[in-house]
């Protein structure tokens, strides 16, 4: 993982998921390259992003919507 700390300057087109409603609770994701994606705050265009390899990403999202990250009751 690394950063950048103007997320404006990377050439992406960014989105959100269609789950994230109108509040301010928001990640933007983008892709960089064949290899990398990238994340910012969607209230924070100019601030940083997180860059991950695309297959980190997509092994956290799978895990995520598995409920592996779940408070345990």
């Amino acid at each position: 993982m690394s950063n950048i700390h103007d997320a404006s300057t990377l050439p992406v087109t960014w989105w959100k998921s269609s789950y994230s409603d109108s509040g301010a609770q928001c990640v933007e994701c983008g892709i960089v390259d064949a290899g990398t994606a990238a994340l910012r705050d969607s209230k924070e265009a100019h601030g940083p992003a997180l860059l991950f390899s695309r297959a980190a990403l997509s092994s956290f999202a799978a895990a995520a919507g598995a409920g592996r990250f779940d408070a345990a009751e």
